[in-house]
């Protein structure tokens, strides 16, 4: 049996299953509400994480992200896409190709899938993980989502690029018929619901 950690308002085990050879993902709420702290909640505001010498060392560098961390970044049209490696739906040959996706995904061991269902999990949490660096006031301070600073568009686009490895591993996972998608999707949900309560706690 493999497990995720426990995630605040849920817990997600990945349980191994011989029949029929696929996962089940469990995802199973506790008595709190999702989402919900049992105590009355404290809006936290990460105003000012860094001392004042530390930010001021931080904005310093705006200029060097800029320079040397914004020219980092692929362009889209320049990047592989989830659909690169996937069967085309479009074309005449795409019923073959699942089938043969589908044989080829039969060997992968358990292990494997486990390894897998945990990455895209984490993966479909980025919306939260973009929420909590736009508000660290210290660093990025990207409220709206539209600041033009140079830690904010390297957020932004970096959320982007590792959205594709979600959307690749559900895409893949879906086709290849070996886990359970539903219990996958309700996980997610619980996960996304959780916010930070539930990221915080998979440490």
């Amino acid at each position: 049996m493999a497990y995720m950690p426990s995630c605040g308002t849920f817990h997600a085990p990945l349980v191994s299953s011989c029949l029929r050879r696929k996962f089940t993902v469990v995802a199973t709420a506790s008595k709190a509400k999702v989402g919900t702290p049992e105590k009355a909640p404290t809006r936290v505001r990460f105003a000012q994480p860094f001392p004042p010498q530390k930010k001021e060392v931080f904005d310093s560098l705006e200029r060097w992200a800029e320079d040397n961390i914004l020219v980092l970044l692929k362009p889209v049209e320049k990047s592989w896409q989830p659909q690169d490696y996937l069967p085309d739906p479009s074309s005449d040959g795409f019923y073959d190709e699942v089938k043969e996706l589908r044989e080829r995904a039969k060997e992968i061991p358990d292990d494997y899938l486990v390894c897998l269902v945990g990455d895209m999990v984490t993966e479909e949490a980025l919306p939260t993980y973009q929420t909590m660096l736009n508000i660290l006031d210290g660093s990025v301070g990207d409220d709206t989502g539209t600041s033009p600073a140079s830690w904010a568009v390297w957020t932004r686009a970096w959320t982007a690029e590792e959205n594709r490895h979600g959307d690749l591993m559900n895409k893949y996972m879906y086709l290849a018929g070996r886990v359970d998608m539903r219990q996958i999707e309700k996980t997610i949900q619980y996960l996304l619901g959780a916010g930070m309560v539930g990221s915080k706690n998979r440490g």
